[in-house]
């Protein structure tokens, strides 16, 4: 079973990802932390000079503060790892940072009032970036802080290969790992997602007609194409990403660790499992084989 938090409230998941860094760090203040949440979340509800609310329905806040809970996990769970690659207070900071602008790429100036974020799914995390960049040394965060911040949320982009990106040391190599495996995994795993995929497809759509993407390169041309393709992602793209380039940590989601029982995967399979019955009610009303 998930972390029993609501995912769509802020101050839940910040009390949540509080509580972690007070356990692992005791003589570590949370103020910075305090700050991100009350921040993040005004900047999503729009009530900022700047930025419009997200007006996105798959990319909203809700998916934010999932990956944010996952990451927190993440970390809570490589207390185990070698010296070299312990989280001290600092880099937990760094890490809910990362994972909570990771998506700001999706949010419009109150200006631009045509069509919604997803427009700038090509763009988002370069977006991302730079709001993360001129954002973040406002919290006292350094140069060389928001150097690894940025790499962290460049991980996250489907075509990125994590091997060209910059670390400087192997704990914010890891911390990039985090950042782009609870993306990942917070949606698939998220009890709404089945129901979701016609919102996701509707960001996609949006986003090459935004971009003039002809029907025949769009890698999704329909909803129903999406929901037919949507496992073999998850186990041929996806599942071996995690695998290999981001080291498989989502091992440290294991309640205990090394159990082999990840609530997370579980939550994923049972999702799948609720596909492929719509996959298999698409095919009989086609009269298509259901293997």
């Amino acid at each position: 079973m998930l972390p029993q938090v609501d995912f769509n409230s802020a101050s839940a998941v910040g009390g949540f990802v509080r509580e972690k860094f007070a356990a692992l760090h005791p003589s570590a203040g949370d103020a910075l932390l305090v700050r991100l949440f009350d921040d993040v979340e005004a900047l999503f509800l729009g009530k900022g000079e700047v930025y419009g609310a997200i007006d996105l329905k798959y990319h909203n806040l809700r998916h934010t503060l999932m990956a944010t809970v996952c990451m927190a996990l993440l970390l809570e769970g490589q207390r185990a790892e070698p010296d070299e690659r312990q989280v001290k207070p600092r880099d937990f900071e760094l890490a809910i940072a990362g994972i909570l602008l990771h998506d700001t790429g999706y949010l419009k100036i109150k200006s631009d009032t045509k069509g919604t974020g997803a427009k700038y799914t090509f763009c988002h995390i370069l977006r991302s970036c730079a709001f993360a960049a001129s954002y973040l040394p406002q919290l006292g965060v350094t140069d060389v802080e928001v150097e690894n911040v940025l790499s962290a949320i460049n991980c996250t982009g489907p075509n990125s290969e994590i091997s060209r990106l910059r670390f400087r040391d192997p704990v914010s190599h890891m911390v990039g790992c985090d950042l782009a495996t609870a993306d990942y995994i917070a949606q698939l795993a998220d009890p709404l997602y089945p129901d979701k995929l016609g919102e996701l497809f509707a960001e996609f759509q949006e986003s090459d007609d935004f971009a003039n993407v002809p029907l025949e390169r769009r890698v999704f041309k329909s909803e129903e194409d999406l929901v037919l393709r949507s496992q073999d992602f998850w186990q041929h793209f996806v599942k071996p990403k995690l695998d290999n380039d981001f080291q498989s940590v989502y091992r440290f989601l294991e309640r205990p660790l090394q159990s082999g029982r990840n609530a997370y995967l579980e939550a994923i399979e049972a999702n799948f499992a609720r596909i492929r019955k719509r996959i298999s009610a698409i095919r009989a009303a086609k009269g298509t084989p259901t293997g």
